[in-house]
């Protein structure tokens, strides 16, 4: 590019980054559009690393070595999942799906939510009274698609429980209905409620020796299913972390408050026997913890934290609840809410909390509109970790009481209990707070072993048992998850005789220990995934947080590091990055660097479509990837990071020993999610951009040469991968940027403007951008050695993006509503210079069009010393270029 082009296209982004703070379309954004059944050859054609038909070596297997195996080599698995009508498209489509899934390297289909909904957006068949017949037409599509995937060489993943809804028709109670109003609150009573499970059962045999015509094979034994998994984002504990257990109807909390005595009669014998266990510890309340509790005083000894650009206040009022506590109460007015929950705080801070203890929280609150609220106790120092409550109360403009009875995670010295009103403008009243030691028993009056009478702990009031109570109750629920994951995998491998690999649900929503009992572990995790502050999933009223994960130090991946189990196979079968924040391009390109670096063996992003609309041309909603052309076009640098293993494993690993009792201890710290980790035994989060990090679950071995978590204390913000490749550079505060240096595959990805990185002798310097200099800049090799003539190279450079008259509603961009905008999706032109250490005379280069063919060609400068200089920027009107270097 001529200088002086080169000068106005960088004053043109700059222009660009002035106005970004706007709502509305930065200037100088132009359509960019990916077709829908491209896949025609070129450089952006990845289909040739596909080793098809899928399943011709045999069926995937786990190896010793805890990875993946296709007959005799290792295999990694690069994939999308699908959701709804998308699962099942016409016969004339599912060819040309299979083949552009093929193009990005996509070697597996994870097919999510086919038993919600009747056909043709799900496999229920769509006259059905009940859930139990599946649709012919149906299965028909789901063969002719299976078949087209496994012909291109992409595997099958089925997953046979997700938001199926079971009703009375199933032969069910009809009290089954009253359970369905949260998704999955049904699936909870599936643990131990065996009419349940036989219609689990039923539903997987149904579908999986269905024999597909096409192929000759039934699902259960056809190579090219890689996967089968019983039962999506799923527990018994977890569901009674989330409250879920304590929210099903009576029929079948009576099964399970059966069994729970059955299970003490077993461990304990007698009434008397369990009584002195439980009773050990039993503690009643003592002093008040908190200053000026009742608001006599006003607000004195509490304090209002307002964060970004969140607006309220607080005064003293007189009005106070019908059985008042004494005092005055306080109201709470939020004018403008922030965008997380903590960005407005009432709090009591310097409190000392000890660990193992439990502590009773009490308050009366209402507010001027139905909503949620949340309350907490929390480190009022960094790194700001919630030391044992956290709770979500559902408030009306009528005054209610609540109790929190929690035993502390954590020892803190000053400690900070606090009251977070919801993520809406209004009035919120606190009145007769009070925070206390104690408040914990033992065996209740009238519970007898004998009589079957002991109740059911519920999660709201477990911290009134002791710890011992405590303890029993998680054991059980352990001992009930166990059975049933055990129970279903048994059933799939010894009656169905299915040859996949069987995952059970993701470690976060169970337990590493649970989860290492079946052949596979899995995780998911999503980037700023939306919020809702009023009703769930409601299409209005919605946050997505406008936030690059560079600065995040790790952001979702150390989560998923720590919740990996040696000795298995490592998957991330779900992993998003939610639009409409327009970072997006750094998701894949992130997740892939570090899953490569962890040496996991399975990431997949979520999710490729909920519908056949494929022809789009515009961002469908938070998660859909097939119509987002900065997602799609990443994809390419990514799959080279991690599908062929361009950036290489951790040369050493840090294992955390987590056996069946550890674990038991640690639920009892645990929230619903997060579960327990390698982050409950010591490893820090910052090991895992530094080293592997892995879980030895019950009677493991170590490897040999394993650091232990001591040997991983890490520190500093600029964070670098044990082998040198990858960098997280969080030294400048706010502008973080990740590097990936590599043989074959360089970036840069975020705040890069205005800075030169070089690469092992390939200099990438990011330009201005309209977000404040983010972007990200990949070089990838498809052939050759991007050091050394003769090379064929693939360029990304993505930034913002945008559909067409986006509804905006605030200056932060967090939220739409249902203001998606109109095709076509507007995207950045990002500036930079590449260098490359050949002559220029033997470099060419193009702007590639929506197809990735080439369309214009690039200039190529000589730069220092003559090495071959190419300028990217908006003129060309493109997300990817090629280089070629002869």
């Amino acid at each position: 590019m001529p200088r002086l082009l080169l000068v106005l296209a960088v004053l043109a982004a700059g222009v660009q980054a002035a106005r970004a703070g706007e709502v509305g379309v930065p200037d100088g954004l132009f359509p960019f559009v990916l077709p829908w059944d491209d896949a025609s050859s070129g450089v952006t054609d990845l289909s040739g690393w596909l080793r098809g038909p899928a399943g011709a070596s045999g069926a995937v297997r786990a190896g010793s070595d805890g990875h993946l195996y296709a007959g005799g080599e290792r295999i990694r698995f690069f994939g999308v999942d699908l959701a709804f009508s998308a699962n099942l498209p016409r016969e004339e489509d599912a060819p040309r799906l299979a083949a552009r899934l093929a193009r990005f390297g996509v070697n597996i289909v994870r097919f999510h939510i086919l038993d919600m909904r009747r056909f043709p957006d799900g496999l229920l068949a769509r006259e059905g009274k009940d859930s139990r017949a599946l649709d012919p037409e149906a299965l028909d599509r789901l063969d002719a698609f299976t078949e087209a995937l496994n012909r291109k060489g992409t595997y099958v993943y089925l997953c046979l429980l997700n938001y199926r809804r079971f009703t009375a028709a199933d032969g069910l109670p009809p009290e089954i209905e009253q359970a369905g109003s949260v998704l999955q609150r049904q699936h909870v009573a599936g643990f131990f409620f065996e009419p349940l499970i036989a219609l689990q059962k039923e539903y997987a045999r149904a579908l999986l020796t269905h024999r597909n015509p096409r192929s000759g094979f039934t699902y259960a034994d056809s190579p090219g299913v890689a996967f089968v998994e019983i039962n999506n984002e799923n527990g018994l504990i977890h569901a009674w972390l989330r409250d879920e257990v304590d929210a099903l109807p009576d029929v079948f909390l009576a099964v399970l408050r059966q069994q729970w005595n059955g299970w003490l009669r077993a461990r304990h014998g007698s009434s008397d026997a369990l009584r002195q266990a439980w009773g050990a510890t039993a503690e009643g309340l003592g002093e008040e913890m908190l200053t000026n509790s009742d608001f006599a005083h006003g607000t004195d000894g509490w304090a209002l934290e307002r964060h970004g650009v969140a607006e309220a206040t607080v005064v003293a009022d007189r009005e106070v609840p019908p059985a008042p506590p004494g005092g005055q109460s306080v109201r709470l007015t939020v004018t403008r809410p922030g965008t997380e929950s903590w960005h407005v705080r009432f709090e009591q801070t310097g409190k000392s909390l000890e660990a193992g203890r439990s502590y009773t929280f009490s308050f009366w609150a209402r507010a001027d509109q139905p909503c949620t609220a949340r309350v907490s106790t929390e480190q009022g120092h960094e790194p700001w970790q919630n030391v044992g409550l956290v709770a979500t109360v559902a408030l009306t403009p009528e005054w209610q009481a609540f109790r929190f009875v929690v035993p502390m995670r954590l020892t803190d010295t000053a400690a900070r209990v606090i009251f977070d009103p919801g993520l809406r403008a209004g009035e919120y009243w606190l009145a007769g707070a009070s925070f206390r030691l104690g408040g914990v028993n033992g065996l209740g009056d009238g519970e007898q072993l004998e009589t079957g009478s002991v109740a059911t702990l519920r999660h709201v009031r477990a911290g009134e048992r002791t710890l011992q109570a405590q303890q029993d109750w998680l054991a059980f629920l352990w001992d009930t998850e166990d059975a049933y994951w055990q129970g279903l995998y048994r059933f799939l491998k010894d009656d169905l005789g299915v040859k996949a690999l069987v995952i059970g649900t993701v470690v976060g929503c169970s337990t590493p220990n649970l989860m290492a009992r079946l052949d596979s572990v899995d995780t998911h995790a999503y980037w700023c995934h939306p919020s809702f502050p009023g009703r769930p999933w409601d299409p209005e009223n919605w946050v997505v947080s406008n936030r690059s994960m560079v600065n995040d130090r790790g952001g979702t991946l150390p989560g998923l590091a720590l919740h990996r189990v040696l000795g298995k196979p490592h998957c991330v079968t779900e992993y998003g990055h939610a639009a409409p924040n327009p970072h997006a391009g750094e998701g894949d390109l992130l997740r892939d660097a570090y899953a490569a670096l962890q040496d996991w063996d399975y990431v997949s992003t979520s999710r490729y479509s909920h519908d056949t609309n494929w022809d789009l041309r515009r961002i469908r909603n938070y998660f859909d990837i097939d119509q987002h052309p900065t997602r799609m076009v990443t994809l390419i640098p990514a799959a080279a990071m991690f599908l062929r293993g361009d950036v290489a494993c951790a040369r050493l690993v840090v294992v955390a020993v987590l056996g069946r009792e550890a674990e038991l201890a640690a639920l009892g710290r645990a929230r619903a999610w997060e579960l327990v980790g390698a982050g409950d035994v010591g490893v820090p989060r910052q090991a895992a951009l530094v080293h592997r990090v892995a879980i030895a679950t019950e009677g493991q071995p170590l490897p040999p040469g394993a650091l232990t978590p001591a040997e991983a204390t890490l520190a500093g913000d600029r964070i670098a991968s044990d082998t040198g490749e990858l960098l997280w550079d969080l030294s400048d505060p706010g502008r973080g940027v990740v590097t990936v240096n590599t043989a074959r595959s360089k970036a840069v990805i975020g705040f890069g403007a205005g800075k030169r990185y070089d690469l092992g002798g390939v200099v990438i310097e990011p330009g201005p951008t309209c977000q404040e200099g983010w972007s990200a800049i990949t070089l990838t090799a498809l052939t050759g050695d991007p050091l050394r003539p003769s090379c064929r190279m693939l360029v990304t450079a993505t930034g913002y993006v945008q559909n067409t008259n986006m509804g905006w509603k605030t200056p932060e961009k967090t939220s739409v509503g249902r203001q998606w905008g109109e095709a076509p999706t507007l995207v950045e032109g990002v500036p930079g210079r590449i260098t490359l250490p050949v002559p220029a005379a033997a470099v060419k280069a193009w702007a590639l069009d929506e197809r990735g063919q080439r369309r214009t060609p690039v200039a190529v400068q000589p730069g220092d010393g003559g090495r071959a200089l190419v300028a990217i920027g908006p003129e060309h009107r493109t997300l990817w270029y090629e280089i070629q270097a002869d």
